[in-house]
Parts: C-alpha cells; structure tokens; sequence
C-alpha cells in the first residue's frame, strides 16, 4: 500500500481558475441537510464553508423548529424548512427532499441531526435515491452505522467523514492501522473515506491513499468537522474529479487552521474563525 503526502504541491491545478463569462449556474447547485433543535450552529457552519469554498447555489434543509434562527443566521445561502417531530427531521421530510434533490449536484446529509427513527430513515431514503455525490457526516453515520448495509443499495458516489469513534461505529478495525483500516473500508463499501483526526487520512476505493499534511489540535472542537463537509460538499457541486474535490477540502480545512494557530492559538481558534479564514487558504492554493 503506498501513502502519498497530502501537500500543496500534490495538488497542483487542484482547483481550475474561474472563466469569466460563468454565472453561478455554472459553480454548482448545493443540498445540504442539517440541523436539529438544540444544534443549529451546525447547519449556519455547513452551510457558509459551502459558500466560502464557491458554491454557485446553496440550499440548506433544517427542521421546521429551527427555521427562523437558521434563515436569520445566514444571508448567502437558501435555508427552508423541512417537516419534523420533536425538534428532529421526520420521515415525512423524505419527499421534499428528493424532489429538490432532482435539480441539485450535490448533497450533504448529517450535520446536527440529531439520532432518531425519523432521522435514520431520511438519512437511508436519501441513500437509495440519491444520484450525485452524497456527503455523509456526522448523525448522518451514526444512522448507517445501525445498519451499515444501507450503503450497498447507494446508486451514487459515497463520502464518509468520520472520526474514529465514528468509524469504530461503521464497524472499522483500527487495529491494522489508520491508514490501512481506511483503504479496507473503502473497497469493501465502495466509498470514499475521510478518516480525521491528527494527520486525517482519504482513501479511495481504488486504493489511493493520502495522509494530510495541515491542520492542528486547535480544531479539535466541535464544529470544526461541519466546516470541513462544507467545503467538500462545494467543491464537488463544482464538477471537480471525486478525488480533486476531496483531498484539496481537506488540505484546505486544516491550512485554514493552520493560518488561525499564527494569527490566534490553539487554544481560542473556534470553527467560525475557519470559515472565515477559508478564503486565504484558496488564496495560497490557487497561487501554486
């Protein structure tokens, strides 16, 4: 197996310059589904990394309870409301869903959710019937995780984002190691996998491995992780190759970290401050 270093230089040309004649039609129709009561932080992160990373269109389905505080938080992206039961999205939700799935690239599911049937059973509808590249964070597998086989009947790509303890849930063996336990998984359920943590490792069914060079114990707090399913989430709905799209959002999230260590510590970085910083690290990037 060999490992390749997650650097700037590995992604040369990672993201093409923008012609000058494109609209926002042309950057990518985002979907994003998050939020629960309780967690509406998580939703207001998802969805403006989404924007800071060039989405042309954000959409952001919340729970009907949470609606107000979302749609005053955000300015860019679309938030609606969805239908829910005791603050968390309900299986009622599942048909809205997918009707705004058909004109959408791209779709985020996990963020805040929350753990409920209700939940489970829009996290595994939108499994079945998805057709662009679903990113997967969050409560979102901790639904697949009770029942891991929902990912054989997927008819699109699959990202994964978990943490360790999330990929134990999924049923991961991190006894082999990181990197290792990671390739197996992905070929196993044909997906791609963002095992983070210190030194996150991707690895893609056709056993490409890369371990990331940026990022910090400074972003290891909660949120930091919708930051990142943001920025992929983008950047996919832009029409990047799958492992384009993946590798730079990661190296971007932790370089974005990286720029808060210099500018505030570790210890008083906080998720927003990565959305924010996000636009320096593209800047660094696209100067390659």
């Amino acid at each position: 197996m060999e490992i390749k270093a997650l650097t700037r230089e590995y992604l040369t040309a990672a993201l093409p310059a923008r012609r000058r004649d494109s609209s926002k039609g042309d950057y990518g129709r985002a979907l994003l589904i998050c939020g629960s009561v309780g967690y509406t932080g998580a939703p207001f992160l998802a969805a403006e990394a989404a924007v800071r990373s060039g989405a042309g269109l954000v959409f952001l389905g919340v729970p009907g309870e949470i609606y107000e505080i979302t749609a005053m938080k955000l300015n860019e992206a679309m938030p609606f409301p969805l239908p829910s039961w005791d603050g968390m999205l309900s299986e009622r939700a599942v048909d809205e869903i997918l009707r705004r799935l058909e004109r959408c690239d791209v779709c985020l599911i996990g963020p805040g959710l929350g753990r409920s049937q209700g939940v489970s059973e829009v996290v595994f509808e939108v499994i079945k019937n998805c057709r662009v590249p679903l990113v997967i964070d969050a409560d979102g597998i901790n639904a697949v995780s009770a029942n891991i086989n929902i990912l054989d009947e997927a008819a699109c790509p699959i990202i994964l984002t978990p943490h360790e303890g999330e990929f134990k849930r999924l049923g991961g063996d991190l006894s082999t190691g990181r990197e290792k336990a990671a390739l197996e998984f992905a070929r196993a359920r044909l997906c791609t996998l963002i095992l983070k943590g210190s030194a996150t490792v991707i690895a893609f069914e056709d056993g490409t491995v890369l371990r990331n060079t940026t990022g910090n114990p400074g972003m290891a707090k909660g949120g930091s992780g919708d930051v990142l399913s943001g920025v992929i989430t983008a950047l996919l709905g832009q029409k990047l190759s799958l492992e384009r799209a993946v590798s730079a959002a990661v190296w971007l999230h932790g370089r974005a970290g990286d720029l808060l260590k210099e500018e505030l510590g570790e210890y008083s970085m906080t998720p927003t401050d990565l959305v924010y910083a996000l636009p320096r690290a593209f800047k660094e990037l696209l100067a390659v």
